[in-house]
């Protein structure tokens, strides 16, 4: 009596420290209240088990592959799949992933590069009752391996990728150098950009300013970056011709790269003294206060010219119908689709999203920039063509173009 005195408080004490530090047992089912499996519910083992490095990728993942059951067919003979995963042939394996009935491959992700792992997989039949297994059983593979992730230079799954990246470059290197020899290349006209002479001198034989305004973005916007490109051949130009060209501006970035491109334009010009540093001034980062700055500037000194290039929201109408109201020439660029409207209502000229890109190649003819330009509107070439051969092809179910220009994540 006393020895089994001594069993049961032991136990008691036993499970009270368990509940109080809450230790209990990992196990997935517990096993005694598992009930013995009717006959005949055990599967067929998988066969063929493959485990192999994923290909094209970064290392760090094994994909394992194997025929289904023979019982996968029969309703309900097998539920899932359990991978199991060693670093010994001889064990121990434990569970690493887990698969519904009808698959055959898992992606055993996480695995160190260069080490050696062997993989079995886990035919699984089980039956739950009210949300706790009745019964399960499995049947398990032969041990496969071993198998070894590992990272590859070359995705050849992006093979198409690179395709396209070399014709692309070597069509921009083939024009540069053309460009360099001396021969003309076509560059179809772009009547905003031919017009900045015009508008330069309308300004200067009226004695009036010219107003350039960047947009309201910052310098990490590539439509910014085109605009004061284009402000510094206009600067050149208003420099050439004595008149007073003004930048207003809404970042403290584009202050300081607007500044330094109007002086050297000035300096180019030959007349560095002429710039003052009141040419280029900041208002306020505020987009509709930045708005209403330049509304009352244009509306009290009534420049002759207007200049909007880059990135335009919401205050895109309001700034071109106010110099519409004065009967500036204005010449506006932008890549927003949704503002693009605007100025071509309110202004005289407009460049439309790729001819901002392209004014400074149009406007400086500079061989590289041609170059580059050229032979990036024959790669475009080259992608329209083939969408339309591939439309037609697809159309009457000739052949899959669409395959070769598929990229897979």
């Amino acid at each position: 009596m006393k020895v089994k005195a001594v069993i049961i408080l032991s136990a008691f004490l036993f499970l009270g420290a368990g509940l109080l530090f809450g230790q209990t047992p990992a196990t997935d089912v517990a096993t005694d209240s598992l009930q013995s499996p009717p006959p005949d519910v055990t599967p067929v083992m998988v066969r063929n088990v493959l485990a192999k490095d994923n290909p094209d990728d970064a290392g760090g993942a094994i994909v394992i592959n194997w025929d289904l059951s023979v019982d996968d067919h029969v309703d309900g003979k097998v539920v899932a799949y359990k991978i199991l995963r060693a670093e010994k042939q001889e064990g121990p394996f434990v569970q690493v992933g887990e698969v519904s009935a009808q698959s055959n491959q898992y992606m055993n992700n996480g695995t160190k590069d260069n080490v050696e792992y062997f993989y079995k997989i886990l035919a699984v039949n089980s039956v739950k009752i009210e949300g706790r297994t009745s019964w399960l059983v499995t049947s398990e593979s032969d041990t496969v391996g071993p198998a070894k992730s590992s990272a590859q230079w070359f995705d050849f799954r992006r093979l198409n990728v690179f395709v396209g990246m070399f014709i692309l470059c070597s069509l921009i290197i083939y024009f540069i150098s053309q460009a360099k020899a001396g021969k003309k290349l076509f560059i179809r006209k772009i009547a905003g950009l031919d017009a900045v002479d015009e508008a330069v001198g309308r300004a200067t034989e009226m004695g009036k300013k010219i107003f350039f305004i960047p947009g309201t973005s910052d310098m990490d916007n590539v439509q910014t970056i085109a605009g004061v490109t284009i402000l510094g051949r206009v600067a050149q130009l208003a420099a050439e011709y004595e008149t007073w060209i003004e930048v207003p501006v809404s970042r403290s970035l584009v202050l300081v790269t607007a500044k330094e491109i109007v002086k050297e334009a000035y300096t180019k010009a030959g007349r560095p003294d002429s710039f003052r540093d009141e040419q280029v001034h900041y208002l306020t980062d505020d987009q509709f206060g930045y708005a209403a700055g330049i509304d009352g500037m244009v509306v009290r000194e009534k420049p002759a010219t207007i200049f909007l290039m880059g990135n335009f929201y919401a205050e895109s109408l309001i700034l071109s119908e106010t110099g519409n109201s004065i009967g500036a020439i204005q010449i506006a660029g932008t890549g927003q689709p949704s503002q693009l409207p605007f100025f071509v209502a309110a202004c005289d000229y407009t460049l439309i999203g790729e001819e901002l890109f392209a004014a400074s190649a149009y406007l400086s003819r500079e061989p590289k920039l041609l170059g580059s330009l050229k032979g990036q509107d024959m790669g475009k070439a080259i992608i329209l063509v083939s969408i339309l051969i591939g439309i037609i092809l697809e159309t009457f179910n000739i052949f899959q173009l669409s395959k070769f220009f598929t990229v897979m994540g």
